[in-house]
């Protein structure tokens, strides 16, 4: 992936680093927590390599991308980002959105605001919310989960140092710690950790969200109907495969014409962990 450039929308800066020919179908990757584009540098290229205009934006709070001024790090604000990224990209009809974990939420939130900007759409390690709702609260998944409700206590700006972004990696994804060097630095400031809370505190705080994203946080929760391929790592150590209804139950919270595969030998970061598996999958798929 190239040098990171600057793209402004929605009234953001946001830094992205990007790969492929300029006039190729925008393909745009959005990274979740504690995570970067860099995560997407093998998917990158096998795009690239397909004609794809690729963009992997660093999300709303991550350095260098700006901190949002009003202070909105709601799911609607993320599918806000994702369709104003569409818009100052000049992407069309033929465009392609991916996100994993934080970047999966924004997907749903911005393929039910504005189907007609995307073609065909991926999702790795996050189901839609309403798929959560039978396992989530099992004891294993709540351990898991522990960070979360971290997030809400006033802690939680002293918890996140470097040694508590490495230890999750180290549970999600066991030996992939290579790609912690640029999730530190974007994470580095005190104001980038605040903004990498906050994600969490609207999700459980309704109060922390703004009215000017409320379409969009409405269709966050929404089927849609743009099909998409769900991805889930077998050994994902952060929410767990046993937990999101791959045997079928989630194919009922997705659009129609939509597909789920597992992703065996991977945990949460399943696109460093097998970038093969996943670049086949999402390569058939598009």
């Amino acid at each position: 992936m190239s040098e990171i450039t600057t793209v402004r929308a929605n009234g953001l800066e946001f830094g992205c680093l990007s790969a492929g020919p300029s006039d190729g179908p925008l393909a745009l990757l959005l990274h979740g927590f504690p995570d970067t584009p860099h995560s997407w540098r093998h998917l990158s290229a096998a795009l690239a390599g397909t004609g794809h205009r690729v963009v992997a934006p660093y999300m709303r709070g991550y350095a260098p991308t700006s901190l949002a001024p009003d202070g909105a790090y709601q799911t609607g604000a993320l599918a806000a980002d994702a369709n104003a990224l569409h818009e100052a990209l000049g992407g069309d009809g033929s465009a392609v959105l991916i996100g994993h974990d934080w970047g999966a939420a924004a997907v749903y939130g911005a393929l039910s605001a504005a189907p007609e900007r995307w073609r065909r759409a991926v999702t790795m390690a996050l189901p839609p919310v309403s798929a959560l709702f039978g396992g989530f609260f099992s004891y294993e998944q709540l351990k898991r989960s522990f960070y979360i409700f971290l997030f809400q206590t006033p802690l939680a700006e002293t918890a996140l140092d470097d040694g508590f972004v490495a230890g999750l990696w180290r549970d999600w994804s066991p030996g992939h710690e290579e790609d912690l060097s640029p999730v530190l630095a974007a994470l580095g400031a005190p104001e980038n950790k605040a903004a990498a809370i906050g994600y969490y505190r609207a999700m459980l705080d309704p109060s922390l969200h703004l009215p000017r994203y409320a379409a969009e946080q409405e269709a966050a929760g929404a089927v849609g109907r743009v099909p998409l391929l769900y991805l889930h790592g077998a050994d994902d150590g952060c929410l767990g495969a046993d937990v999101i209804g791959l045997d079928g139950g989630l194919l009922d919270h997705l659009p129609p014409g939509s597909k789920t595969e597992l992703i065996q030998d991977a945990g949460h970061f399943l696109q460093v962990e097998q970038p093969e598996k996943v670049n086949e999958a999402v390569l058939s798929w598009l």
